[in-house]
């Protein structure tokens, strides 16, 4: 007896499991959150993700271009993944330099990669990955929306950081010139998002239980300058693409949550100015972190700095008057081309006067493709870095008297570990405290035993002392 085709069993349909990418996210803030757009669209079109390279079908890694240290881990990290892989994508600042001769500088160093793109690009790096791992097929009955880990924000999409706090940039790119500086080069000119879309996405942020939003871009100051500050509309009300504007609604939107606005990138402009009031009423931190690069009016002119650089002294002293609590974070840069003996004790006794909290320091050291590389005047290594060694003991000197004055207050802390809900301590920060890149406070076991404490809540914490660049905190 013969079985007719129709008759046989149907065969099962043979399903592909979903393809895995492998990520590697270097730089700042700004280039995290190029890695959140790119890793929400491959959740959205059903990649997964791989916890090592081995597990992975395909690795991307978000690069950083700046600095020599930063090009030196970012080939590293490239070399690595194409050991341990083989099939590597590179995007990120670093793709977007030349080499010496004029060819890209990654494929000149690792000409095995599959794909390298520029930062902020990621349509290109999605392109790139369908070219090299066709993503899954869509049945749009069986899976409308992927399966949601735990790190994506509903109509935000995949974020990096903790739970409780997360980076918005409100601009991408770079209208001014310094000299020292090639991000211009690398991601453009400033390209400031719809104020709608920004505050659209912090509400949804804050409602998913951000307690901490940390703004981000370039050059936060500009925001609305390529537009013309130009009206938008949100909520159905009519808001300005301006910085106060904008500050003003973010803060507004956080308070009903009890959450901190905090605000990086700020450069010293006169409407800055205008912020400080909405930091004395509480409506934002007291904390700027505004990247001054040196003091002198004449290193300052060589580093082609906007802002009135020469004014910043008087400045950051009426910040003060407007708002005493204000803590301020600023980078600097030593042995730039020409710095006289004279014009880096200007820098010393500036950092003094000003009473910097938080303040880093970079040996200056030439990037490819820089004007400052054409500057008369370059300083030998060693005292580049000698220069850098004695600002900073100045600096900590002024950043460690700062904080023992916090002995004996009670401040607001945000949690970020908790050991056995607090019954053996835990780590924390204060308004004073970005994530990262400042200091902490290590927050002593609960006194009491019903008294407990989670990752992302407030604690009341008096300060009972100051270790280094850290506080100690006993919850209240």
């Amino acid at each position: 007896m013969t079985t007719s085709t129709e008759d046989a069993p149907a065969a099962a349909p043979t399903i592909r499991p979903a393809p895995k990418v492998g990520f590697v996210s270097l730089g700042c803030p700004k280039a995290l959150t190029d890695s959140e757009l790119i890793l929400t669209r491959l959740h959205a079109e059903g990649y997964q993700t791989s916890k090592s390279y081995q597990g992975a079908d395909l690795v991307i890694v978000n690069t950083c271009g700046f600095i020599d240290e930063a090009v030196q881990e970012s080939l590293d990290a490239i070399g690595e993944a194409l050991a341990a892989n083989g099939r590597v994508l590179v995007t990120g600042c670093l793709g977007a330099r030349q080499g010496e001769d004029g060819t890209n500088l990654v494929r000149q160093m690792h000409p095995s990669v599959l794909a390298v793109t520029g930062p902020h690009a990621t349509d290109e790096v999605m392109q790139a990955v369908h070219q090299h791992l066709p993503p899954p097929p869509h049945d749009p009955f069986l899976d409308l929306l992927p399966a949601r880990p735990s790190q994506v924000i509903e109509g935000v999409g995949v974020k990096l950081t903790p739970r409780h706090y997360a980076y918005l940039k409100i601009s991408e790119g770079c209208n001014h010139r310094c000299t020292f500086c090639i991000i211009p080069s690398l991601r453009g000119d400033l390209v400031s998002r719809p104020v709608g879309e920004v505050l659209t996405e912090a509400r949804k942020l804050f409602e998913a239980g951000v307690k901490e939003l940390l703004v981000v871009s370039q050059d936060t100051s500009a925001y609305g300058v390529d537009v013309q500050y130009r009206t938008g509309f949100w909520d159905g009300r009519p808001i300005k693409s301006k910085l106060f504007d904008l500050v003003r609604a973010l803060g507004e939107l956080a308070r009903p949550h009890g959450a901190w606005v905090r605000l990086h990138y700020v450069y010293p402009y006169p409407h800055v100015d205008e912020i400080l009031p909405l930091m004395a009423e509480g409506l934002v931190l007291p904390y700027l972190d505004v990247p001054l690069q040196h003091s002198h009016p004449d290193v300052l002119k060589r580093m082609k700095r906007p802002a009135s650089g020469e004014r910043n002294l008087e400045r950051i002293q009426r910040w003060r008057e407007l708002c005493p609590e204000l803590v301020l974070r600023s980078t600097f840069i030593a042995g730039f081309p020409g710095e006289s003996e004279a014009e880096f004790e200007h820098l010393l006794d500036f950092v003094a006067q000003a009473q910097i909290d938080r303040a880093g320091c970079f040996a200056y050291s030439p990037v490819q493709g820089a004007a400052a590389n054409a500057l008369s005047g370059a300083l030998p290594d060693a005292l580049r870095h000698e220069r850098r060694a004695r600002f900073m003991a100045a600096a900590e000197g002024v950043a460690v008297a700062r904080l023992q004055r916090r002995v004996g207050a009670t401040m607001q802390v945000l949690v970020d570990q908790a050991y056995s809900l607090g019954k053996k301590g835990g780590v924390g920060r204060s308004y004073a405290d970005a994530p990262e890149i400042d200091g902490q406070v290590r927050l002593l076991p609960t006194q009491k035993a019903s008294q407990s404490y989670r990752v992302g809540e407030f604690v009341r914490a008096r300060i009972v002392a100051a270790e280094g660049h850290d506080l100690v905190g006993l919850p209240l």
